[in-house]
């Protein structure tokens, strides 16, 4: 009898008396998540494969803690940076909705409705870090790293990405960079700083993607505290080299929760010589109202009016403005990825670098959009470093190798 995923629980409201303004401001938004909360223990593989789903091949990058939890594999906790080989099975489309994760309900997954993880490897060193591009890599030697936000589980930052990733018919290799998140809403503070635990390793895997002779383009996907992180890593690269690597070619920042003095900070150090920098935001985004609160009221990037500069006016900044377009997220926060039309703009045109008639067309379909996006901003790639996995469950490990056969 499949045993049904476990939810986690959303906070009472009970617990709003008797907090102060930031810690309220948690509270709210964890009640806003508790409707939308993902099951956890799901990365267990499915029985079979289901003929028509789409098989995905993912490098994972990661900053945290093996766990010994059936199903999870990695836990919030921080351990030294490691690397693994995911293969994820996606519905096929007729049976699913772009722009969602298809939760499985009950284990194993049923993969002909539900999102699955078919493979997991370890990997351990350059020589298995360049065998999987060079098996799994795109023609066009291009790949797209994705650095999640805050409140991120590790198989909600897996499937999320595997989502992004297929739906936005992006032509690269997917990379995830997965940082030490406890995917708690009244987790902020510890998350945050977990992302600055993970700066150094996000720095060595970019400087070793910019010098693979496996890679011509790096593109780096960061959402909401992911974009700090991403932006952190990337100054320091700046800091130590004079410049970010002429081969990370565009940073696409999606609904940053990133200072707006910080970011210009961040910016100024790249350099003269600057990767694209383009900015999703929305004025509606309700999780980067709190997050201002909790930051000393200062603007957020990804909810900041793109009317008001000088913020705006930095040399290199594109911005794409989603406060008209639709998305399912209660706090507007993922439209990104959640809105069809949008996901289809990400991947199409600032991944792919569509034609200007191809561009024209997409952005005539997404509601509220203005921005000045610059034409092909491309690609990316990231190689891993440190220990190897350890998955800690014997069976389970074996398991991914007999099951989905």
């Amino acid at each position: 009898m499949a045993v049904r995923a476990k939810q986690r629980p959303g906070p009472r409201t009970a617990l709003l008396g008797g907090v102060g303004r930031a810690s309220r401001a948690l509270v709210l938004m964890g009640l806003a998540l508790a409707g939308c909360a993902a099951p956890v223990g799901v990365l267990e593989p499915p029985m079979a494969v289901a003929p028509d789903a789409t098989r995905l091949d993912m490098l994972v990058a990661t900053t945290r803690a093996p766990s010994p939890e059936r199903g999870v594999l990695f836990s919030g906790e921080r351990a030294d940076a490691s690397l693994a080989s995911f293969a994820v099975s996606i519905p096929p489309d007729d049976r699913r909705e772009i722009g969602r994760v298809q939760w499985p309900q009950a284990l194993p997954p049923d993969p002909t409705r539900e999102f699955a993880t078919l493979d997991v490897t370890a990997l351990s060193g350059p020589s298995q870090i360049d065998g999987w591009l060079r098996r799994h890599g795109a023609k066009n030697r291009r790949v797209l790293v994705f650095v999640h936000g805050f409140n991120t589980r590790f198989e909600t930052a897996l499937f999320n990405f595997a989502q992004i990733f297929h739906d936005s018919g992006a032509e690269a290799a997917p990379i995830l960079f997965s940082w030490p998140s406890r995917g708690g809403v009244f987790n902020y503070v510890y998350d945050r700083e977990s992302a600055t635990f993970s700066r150094d390793a996000l720095e060595k895997l970019l400087r070793r993607l910019a010098e693979s002779q496996n890679v011509t383009e790096v593109s780096v996907l960061a959402h909401s505290m992911g974009a700090w992180l991403a932006m952190e890593s990337l100054r320091q690269i700046a800091i130590r080299d004079g410049r970010v690597p002429a081969r990370i070619r565009s940073v696409i920042l999606a609904s940053p929760d990133l200072d707006v003095d910080v970011f210009r900070a961040q910016l100024n150090s790249f350099g003269e010589r600057r990767p694209n920098v383009v900015v999703f935001l929305s004025r509606e985004d309700r999780a980067l109202r709190l997050s201002r609160g909790i930051g000393g009221n200062v603007a957020r990037l990804g909810g900041a009016d793109p009317a008001e500069k000088p913020w705006i006016e930095e040399k290199g900044v594109e911005v794409i403005d989603l406060s008209g377009a639709g998305a399912g997220d209660p706090l507007r926060h993922s439209k990104f990825a959640q809105n069809p039309n949008v996901v289809r703009f990400l991947g199409e045109e600032l991944i792919n670098g569509a034609s200007r008639d191809q561009q024209s067309e997409l952005r005539g379909q997404i509601e509220g959009l203005s921005m000045g996006v610059a034409q092909g901003v491309t690609n990316a790639a990231v190689f891993a470093i440190g220990a190897p996995l350890a998955i800690v469950d014997p069976d389970l490990r074996r398991a991914y190798s007999n099951k989905a056969q």
